[in-house]
């Protein structure tokens, strides 16, 4: 495993950032993970899109335009040589002074962090993982809108840490109304009577680069999609779950809360997405 981190235009051996950064005082930072099929990224363009999106979202300026990112990724991958790679692009507020006011933060600082894919067990696709409904909720989008892309995770990283408690694999979240949201890294789908459902960005989640691919190739292959707001009881009658995002892909689930959904193996539709996406990203490498 090779690993490159991308400073500012220049790969650094030792690469630091200073602890006077407000992205490492208070999470004052946005981010975008991207994965790679032949070590070329994946819809980098849309991630780049979203990445300026969340600038806005917190009134941040960057520093460059996306032909320098798309160089800098390609430098960076290029510097790692890895076979397939994880791609992370943080853009911080930069240094400033010790105090969350933002005005004396004057230069933006740009990491893009490169190492090898990040790989999850052959069985989780085979067989689906366990998902826990928690009790810690999703940030209210009034507060700090998971619309957003932010450094700041600890609302996640929460949910994770109560999942693990419960025997599960990754967290399934809640609004503050008690409906559906989304997992901690990635967007949440189930099926009923053949129709796919999911939470709509109302219930305060985020614009699922992934999540967005799944439901053009859905409705493409002539399923049925509905975006909604659901209470959890809902999933009582579900008959096939699955995650989605950058790293995950299309995740299986098999079991939630301890009870097996469906006949406990991933669903035909599930499966049928699978192969969807697996061969738009043959595709794209």
């Amino acid at each position: 495993m090779t690993t490159r981190i991308n400073i500012n235009g220049i790969i650094e051996e030792d690469a630091v950032v200073s602890v006077l950064d407000h992205g490492f005082l208070f999470g004052d930072s946005i981010y975008e993970v991207v994965s790679t099929r032949g070590n070329r990224p994946c819809f980098l363009d849309e991630h780049l899109q979203r990445l300026r999106r969340s600038a806005e979202g917190i009134a941040l300026t960057l520093p460059h335009d996306d032909e320098w990112f798309c160089q800098q990724v390609a430098f960076t991958l290029g510097s790692a040589g890895n076979t397939e790679s994880y791609i992370r692009i943080i853009v911080t507020r930069g240094i400033g002074e010790i105090d969350i006011d933002p005005s004396t933060c004057h230069s933006p600082c740009v990491l893009i962090f490169v190492t090898s894919a990040r790989i999850y067990p052959r069985e989780w696709y085979e067989n689906g993982i366990h998902l826990a409904v928690v009790n810690t909720k999703r940030n209210l989008k009034d507060a700090l809108n998971p619309g957003i892309k932010t450094g700041n995770y600890l609302n996640n990283v929460l949910a994770k840490m109560e999942s693990d408690r419960l025997g599960a694999q990754d967290a399934l979240m809640l609004n503050s109304w008690g409906q559906l949201a989304e997992s901690t890294t990635s967007n949440f789908f189930f099926v009923r009577e053949g129709r796919i459902l999911t939470p709509a960005l109302d219930c305060g989640i985020l614009a699922g680069i992934t999540r967005n691919t799944v439901i053009r190739l859905a409705e493409e292959n002539g399923f049925l999609v509905e975006e909604g707001e659901w209470p959890v009881e809902v999933l009582e009658k579900a008959d096939e779950m699955f995650l989605t995002g950058t790293v995950k892909q299309i995740m299986p689930v098999t079991r939630l809360d301890g009870k097996i959904i469906g006949d406990g193996k991933p669903g035909s539709i599930t499966r049928k997405l699978i192969h969807l996406y697996e061969n738009l990203l043959k595709g794209l490498g």
